[in-house]
């Protein structure tokens, strides 16, 4: 089952990129008590993931951040390092933070995965946006195969409230 706008985010431990190498980090403690943009990309250093995707987040994290996210996150299945290694290729700094979905179970407890193995990269997660007020999903934009558009960080920002 897909989650939707009013659902509890899963109660899961993800893995965080940090300059000290892979960092444990639960749903709660990343959601809990704030707003977080999150958005998924089906890989790092993928071709749209690296020129639009990221790129966008990072230009637009200062006006999110203005309109009250807290924290904006990026999700992929790949592993923390990486998800350590596509930030600072991509200057990240603060902008965004890198979380590691090695297994692809957060997108899979959220119902966004899809099969690239046509490709050689297995079950992956799809290319999504959310809003996440305390834990729960605020706005969720998911991407048709092959687009990229509603979850866009200028369509994320139109969305803040």
């Amino acid at each position: 089952m897909t989650i939707k706008i009013g659902d509890t985010v899963p109660a899961m431990t993800l893995v965080k990129a940090t300059g000290d190498g892979p960092a444990p980090l639960t749903t709660a403690d990343l959601f809990g008590g704030r707003t977080v943009a999150l958005f998924s990309v089906p890989g790092a250093f993928t071709p749209t993931c690296s020129a639009r995707h990221l790129p966008g987040y990072v230009d637009n994290a200062p006006a999110m951040k203005a309109k009250g996210v807290d924290e904006i996150v990026c999700v992929s299945v790949n592993d923390a390092f990486v998800m350590a290694a596509w930030g600072k290729s991509a200057n990240i700094g603060d902008n965004v933070t890198m979380i590691a979905d090695g297994n692809g179970d957060f997108s899979k407890a959220l119902g966004l995965t899809f099969d690239g193995s046509n490709f050689g990269m297995g079950v992956r997660g799809q290319r999504f946006s959310m809003i996440i007020k305390d834990g729960i999903v605020a706005e969720l934009n998911v991407e048709p195969a092959g687009a990229f558009g509603v979850s866009s960080a200028e369509h994320l920002l139109g969305q803040i409230a």
